[in-house]
């Protein structure tokens, strides 16, 4: 009889970053402020003799409808690392490479249901590490995995697996976003003269609630060069009516909130809603099929 483990990661969207870069994967990352989001991935784990890794998510370009992927370098590389072969379907209600910090999700969600699945006793401090190493390797995010080890508005004043991290809980503010298809992080982080703007732009400090968090990710996005010209239009229509808004860091869409935010940005695309996080990751259990 087979065994399946299921765990859940939220997501992160990032509004403001600046990569860090260190002599060891521990030590690089980003510092930068985002919020951890409630929705995300949920990652179904079962032994198998060669690993495999199955993507269930909205469609990528904004439209109605899911899609299905295959193949996930940065899961496949820490199952290896774990030493295990692993059938792997993940499961997500937002589209991956919008800026909602779903790789560090399912890389989160997948190590989680592995570790429990084959015993492995990681515990979440080495599931944090392997999940991190495994982004800075792919270029596929920063500073996203050790945000999603807990939940609330993040602050990340110092980069890498050790960092100073002040998080704001107990927040009961929607979040509602509109995308316009995918931005590839590993493009971007790839690019110097993206990261040059980036760095510049920058400001560190952390904010002391959502509204001022909103206003500095604002400017951030404006400042990097970043905004396409849908996000602009959006971000427009935002201030307009006076809804704190910014650009999905990294990821060609919105995220806003306030008390017309869904109305608002309805009227440029398919809105998804969600809720701030009170927590990061965690194992689901453990079931015989």
């Amino acid at each position: 009889m087979g065994r399946t483990a299921v765990a859940f990661s939220p997501g992160h969207i990032s509004g403001t970053f600046h990569r860090m870069i260190g002599p060891t994967y521990a030590e690089t990352g980003s510092i930068g402020t985002g919020i951890v989001i409630d929705a995300g991935v949920t990652a179904e784990v079962r032994a198998a003799e060669r690993t495999s890794v199955t993507i269930h998510e909205p469609r990528r370009d904004g439209g109605e409808g899911r899609q299905t992927r295959t193949g996930s370098p940065p899961i496949e590389y820490a199952l290896a690392r774990m030493g295990v072969a692993a059938e792997v379907i993940t499961t997500s209600s937002l589209p991956s490479g919008s800026g909602f910090g779903l790789s560090a999700a399912a890389l989160l969600s997948s190590l989680t249901a592995a570790d429990a699945l084959f015993s492995l006793g990681m515990g979440r401090e080495g599931i944090v590490a392997l999940a991190h190493e495994s982004e800075i390797v792919h270029a596929s995010g920063l500073g996203d995995v050790v945000a999603c080890a807990g939940g609330g508005l993040v602050c990340r004043r110092t980069p890498g697996l050790a960092g100073d991290i002040e998080r704001i809980t107990g927040l009961r503010d929607r979040i509602v976003t509109v995308h316009f298809g995918p931005l590839t992080t590993a493009d971007v982080l790839s690019a110097p003269d993206v990261m040059g703007r980036i760095g510049r732009a920058f400001q560190p400090g952390c904010p002391s609630d959502l509204k001022e968090f909103f206003i500095r990710a604002l400017t951030f996005a404006r400042e990097t060069g970043l905004v396409t010209t849908e996000v602009a239009a959006v971000l427009a229509a935002c201030e307009a009516a006076g809804i704190p808004a910014s650009m999905t860091m990294l990821g060609n869409g919105v995220f806003a909130t306030g008390d017309y935010a869904e109305e608002i940005l309805s009227e440029f695309g398919r809105v998804h809603s969600m809720g701030i996080a009170g927590n990061g990751f965690c194992l689901k259990g453990v079931w015989n099929e």
